[in-house]
């Protein structure tokens, strides 16, 4: 096995540039040159670090937890995609945990924080999990970054729901639709609220007015969607477009919607807050506004290495780069001439 003084002999530096070269940290003091200099005599070599050993003399394992519900829900993907990203290029590997699991008692928690086996912690917890159910894992020295949920003394991170949320609904008043509902999320998420306060801007924006039997509270799963159609159509009033939550909530109205014997979009239109692969490939293929779940990843793992380095990240950050996305698809047309009527 070769060693870090053969690589540094091979690339022609010093033993402590070669060791800094390597940890792919970007603020080391190594150029560009230099660092790809040591790293392709790493290759020809066939050297590896010892991460072992680096992490008892830098006490620090760089590797960073990050703990998120339903991973294999295709929201969560691009999410994932964005921390692992940022954390590579920062020298980290990442470990992957369920949300489902940090409720008090389970070990997982304890091994992660308590045992040092991470530098810190990325979580989002699920949708309407009570804080009570996961402030545990803060009496831990590690830090925690959350996403989309606001926890006193932490950091977190958010997507601009309102923002995306009021963008969906202009679009479909833009379109002729008067009577829009919303179908959001469960009453105890800061999502649903501020996807609600979206929703409500977007209305106020374009002139029309709400009716408040329309605004349900229900939840982010297809379920939902189908829960929240059901009783909106069961309505003596019932509106031609439809806001839904999320793009699994949006399915679950599609759903019912032809269960129902509606036509999408031409008895209802349905708008989606957020857009994934799976938006595009239902019927009919789902208009939507792209957040920017990527940028979120990365900007979660940014602050978590700030709070790593000693550094203060702040309290709360929208992540506002690249703004909300109108993605135009076919399940939103106008409303039909005797619907408005």
């Amino acid at each position: 096995m070769p060693t870090l003084s053969e690589v540094a002999a091979h690339a022609g530096v010093s033993v402590s540039v070669a060791s800094r070269a390597l940890t792919g940290d970007p603020r080391a003091r190594v150029s560009p040159a230099t660092r790809e200099r040591v790293r392709h005599a790493a290759s020809e070599l066939g050297y590896r670090p010892n991460f072992a050993g680096r992490a008892l003399r830098l006490a620090r394992t760089e590797v960073l937890a990050l703990v998120v519900p339903g991973i294999t829900n295709s929201l969560v993907y691009e999410l994932i995609r964005g921390v692992e990203d940022e954390a590579a290029s920062a020298g980290y590997t990442v470990l992957l945990g369920r949300a489902e699991d940090i409720q008090p008692g389970n070990p997982m928690v304890d091994r992660l924080l308590g045992e040092g086996r991470v530098d810190g912690m990325i979580l989002q917890p699920v949708g309407d999990m009570p804080t009570s159910d996961f402030e545990h894992v803060f009496r831990f020295a590690a830090p925690i970054v959350t996403i989309h949920r606001e926890v006193e003394g932490a950091s977190s991170v958010a997507v601009p729901d309102l923002a995306g949320t009021a963008m969906a609904t202009r679009y479909l008043a833009q379109r002729g639709h008067h009577r829009i509902g919303l179908i959001g999320g469960p009453p105890a998420s800061q999502t649903a609220a501020r996807r609600e306060a979206g929703f409500r801007s977007g209305m106020a924006a374009s002139g029309l007015e709400i009716s408040e039997e329309w605004v349900l509270s229900e939840g982010f799963i297809d379920e939902d969607g189908v829960r929240g159609l059901r009783r909106m159509m069961a309505l003596a009033e019932t509106p031609t477009a439809v806001v839904a939550a999320n793009v699994h909530a949006a399915v679950g109205v599609l759903a019912e919607s032809r269960r129902l014997g509606l036509s999408v979009p031409g008895d209802l239109s349905v708008m989606s807050v957020h857009d994934s692969w799976s938006a595009e490939h239902t019927w009919p293929p789902l208009s939507s506004v792209k957040l920017p779940l990527y940028e979120l990843g990365r900007e979660a793992v940014v602050s978590l290495l700030a709070e790593v380095g000693g550094r203060d990240a702040g309290d709360r950050k929208v992540v506002q780069a690249p703004p909300p996305m109108l993605i135009e698809r076919e399940s939103v047309g106008p409303p039909s001439r005797h619907s408005e009527v």
